[in-house]
Formats: structure tokens, sequence, C-alpha cells
């Protein structure tokens, strides 16, 4: 079966326009252009949208869409089985949110007691998730699966007020980063200050703190794109500076 773009637009409830813009990006091109030069969409081209539809669900950005799908080895068939995994677990993880946002309401009802931990379970089992997702893979193969599981389970059991910590601490990082950035000198108190800060940070989810760690980790950053993407945000050239700093503050402390 053939769709014109408007058809496809409606089969998948997205609009003609993100249609024509994921042609123009070359993520989505139409199987032919008919003789009036109407865009005309086969079941191959259905079926790819589909794909590209379940990596936006799961929050993936166009340009590592377009990465993945576009290179020569990108399997279908395994994509959907990895599709399949993080829905369940956004599933699971939504499902927890739910389950406290009920238990809130009861408790504010008089109906139950609710610990204040039990308030931000389903926080911190989003942020693990969240992390499994996006540096899993990595962090496993450099610092090895009980290290990383004995973090996880460091995080699970946090306290409201490690949890609130935490957030504080990473928030101020991020806000730091660019002043410090602007001294131009990675050894500079700024830039010391936020190296500090970054070891706080991490404080609250290793299970053990040590200098060699800290010196991978920074360096991971730098040379991970995502890792490197996020501390970008905050200031072009940021993660290499924040790398710097870390360095000499873990040879002078």
């Amino acid at each position: 079966m053939e769709y014109t773009i408007s058809k496809l637009a409606k089969l998948a409830n997205v609009s003609a326009r993100t249609l024509r813009y994921y042609d123009e990006i070359n993520l989505l091109k139409p199987a032919r252009i008919n003789s009036s030069g109407y865009r005309i969409y086969g079941q191959n081209e259905v079926d790819r949208l589909q794909q590209i539809l379940f990596f936006r669900e799961l929050d993936v950005d166009l340009e590592t869409i377009i990465s993945i799908m576009n290179n020569p080895s990108f399997d279908q068939k395994q994509a959907l089985q990895q599709h399949y995994k993080k829905l369940i677990q956004k599933r699971t993880r939504l499902d927890k949110l739910i389950e406290t946002v009920e238990k809130t309401i009861a408790h504010q009802e008089g109906e139950i007691f609710m610990q204040n931990d039990e308030k931000f379970e389903a926080f911190k089992d989003k942020l693990i998730a969240e992390n499994e997702e996006k540096y899993g893979k990595e962090i496993r193969e450099k610092y090895g699966n009980q290290a990383v599981n004995d973090s996880n389970v460091k995080l699970q059991g946090m306290s409201k007020e490690d949890y609130e910590g935490l957030e504080k601490l990473g928030e101020e990082i991020l806000n730091l980063l660019p002043k410090a950035y602007d001294s131009g000198d990675p050894a500079s108190p700024l830039a010391q200050e936020l190296a500090k800060k970054h070891k706080e940070w991490l404080m609250y989810s290793w299970p053990s703190y040590t200098k060699e760690g800290h010196a991978g980790l920074a360096e991971m950053y730098v040379a991970d794109e995502r890792f490197k993407a996020y501390y970008d945000k905050a200031v072009e050239g940021g993660t290499e500076f924040l790398r710097d700093a870390i360095l000499i503050f873990l040879k002078e402390n």
C-alpha cells in the first residue's frame, strides 16, 4: 500500500511538515516522487517512520536517530527489541510515579501515613534508570558491574536530605562552570571550587571515592560525546575546562 504525505501524516498522527522535515534531513525519504511532484511512501517508509517515533518516544534526539538509522549495520528487529525493553522500563518508572502520587494524596487526606523517604523513591528510581540508559554501558565497562551496582544501591538508599543535596550540587556545578571558565585558568580559585563541588557531588553516589576514579571519570567526560554535550551546554569548551580543573585539584589535595 502506498501513501501520500498527507495520508501518512494522518496515519502516524504527525504533521506533514514533520515528514517534509524528515525528508530534508535525510531521515525519512519517500519511496518515489509521482508525476505530479507528490511524495509517495511505501511499506518500508511506514516501518521506518514507526522506528523513528519509537526513538522519539524514548527522548532520543534527531541527530542521534539519523546516526543510528542511517548506519548500514542498523538492525530493525534488534532495534524493536531494544525499544520494547526500554518502554517496559519507562512504564515501570511511570507506574512507580503514579503509585507515589496516589500514596501522597492518601497521606494528605489522612488515609495513610507516608514516610518522607517514600516520597522520593520514584525520583531516585528515575535517576538510576536514566543514568543506566545514557551511560550504563560505558561506566560498567570502565568500572565494572559491581562498582556500578554498589553505586545504584547507595543512590537507592538516599535520604530526602541527601537526594536534595545531590540535586542542589548538580545545579551549582552547572551554574559555576561558566563563571569559572571565564577566568581562563583551571587552577583559579573559582575553578578549584568547581572541582571540589564535583568531588562532593560524586561522593553522594560513589560507595568509595578514589582520586584515580575521579580522574578517569573526568577524562571520560571529554572522550564521550554525551558527557561532553552535558557540560558544554553550560559553556562551550566547559567539559575540557572541568577536566583540567579536576586534574589540578587532585594533584593538590
